[in-house]
């Protein structure tokens, strides 16, 4: 793949909203074969060089979007990316639990007891990185 000005764009953006560590875990664990090196390449270029990129609203909105869609599509996997890239553009953990807790008026509480599970793995694992610094 060429690298065109949205991947330079999108890696740029990738970094900062998942950090060094995230990312070099998730090339070595996730992106490690021809297959998912491919789609890599194609969030980094469209989803984070084209869509991250827009003007109108700022990566730490973003990142709390990104976090309520994926509740209430119930994409776990996912949410534990996006509320660690909502930790590090700024959203408490209380601000974060209690958008959760909001959800659970429209989307129900066994999806918030699900999400909540998983905010506090986050939330506990993120504390304890950030005590080995």
């Amino acid at each position: 793949m060429s690298d065109s000005e949205n991947y330079k764009k999108g890696r740029e953006i990738r970094a900062e909203l998942m950090g060094p560590a995230m990312v070099k875990d998730m090339a070595a664990n996730t992106y490690n074969n021809p297959t998912m090196e491919k789609f890599g390449q194609y969030t980094s270029e469209a989803i984070f060089g084209m869509l991250w990129s827009r003007p109108g609203i700022d990566l730490k909105l973003r990142t709390l979007i990104c976090v309520i869609s994926d509740t209430c599509g119930a994409r776990w996997p996912e949410l534990d990316i996006h509320l660690r890239m909502a930790l590090r553009q700024g959203w408490t953990e209380d601000e974060l639990g209690e958008v959760l807790l909001h959800l659970g008026g429209y989307i129900g509480v066994p999806a918030i007891r699900e999400a909540m599970v998983i905010a506090n793995e986050v939330f506990t694992a993120v504390a304890k990185e950030g005590a080995g610094d």
